[in-house]
């Protein structure tokens, strides 16, 4: 039997796992949804590799690869070496132009290299890394979506996207950004469906916009 199906592939954030999707539903009769989770990457490991490496785990012909900030970035290095229908991105970017400048600095000075990574046990700092929130309210929600607490993790991370250099992007790619992001601020990024009220956990948070409009993105 043909399989009709679009299959959309779920890449989430930095630290965090595929239950930051977990609100997310697209209808059942025309979409799969498959769920990607991080992994810690070998020492030294380039994130082309460590791209090709997580394109094991795509099981589908051209499917629709949807990433959330750093796995946002991943998914686009992902779709170099594998033909796909779409990109969405989310809370993330598609430049190196569209990083802040505080990333901009760090890539020169190396000053991340300096950041206080070894306590990524602490979920309230490991919270202001990935959602780019101070969630002394949420912290029993962000324990649950937070998931990997490896240092080494933490820092190739936060390395990978200090130096991402992409300056041109495909034309399959839809970028859907919060106006009140705080980790990429929307004054840096360019032509991307704005969500207003929208802050860099949107996916969680505003999963009824996400429900209702990403059918039609995804088959658009």
């Amino acid at each position: 039997m043909q399989d009709t199906k679009t299959h959309v592939y779920f890449m989430p954030g930095m630290a965090a796992s595929h239950s930051i999707f977990e609100f997310i539903k697209l209808p059942e009769e025309k979409f799969q949804m498959h769920f990607l989770d991080w992994f810690v990457p070998e020492k030294g490991q380039s994130l082309e590799s460590y791209a090709k490496e997580m394109l094991q785990r795509i099981e589908h012909v051209n499917p629709i690869l949807l990433g959330v900030s750093l796995g946002g970035i991943l998914v686009q290095e992902m779709a170099k070496h594998l033909s796909v229908k779409k990109i969405i991105i989310v809370s993330s970017v598609k430049l190196k132009s569209e990083l802040p400048r505080r990333m901009l600095f760090a890539r020169y000075t190396q000053v991340h290299k300096l950041l206080p990574t070894g306590l990524v046990n602490n979920v309230e700092l490991l919270a202001k890394y990935a959602f780019g929130e101070t969630v002394v309210k949420r912290l029993e929600l962000y324990e649950k979506y937070l998931s990997i607490r490896d240092k080494r993790y933490i820092d190739w991370c936060i390395d990978q996207m200090v130096n991402w250099n992409q300056t041109k992007y495909p034309a399959n790619l839809v970028h859907i950004h919060g106006n009140k992001d705080a980790v990429f601020p929307i004054a840096n990024i360019n032509d991307c469906k704005v969500l207003k009220n929208g802050t860099h956990t949107m996916i969680i948070h505003r999963a009824k916009w996400f429900n209702e409009h990403l059918p039609t993105i995804i088959l658009d």
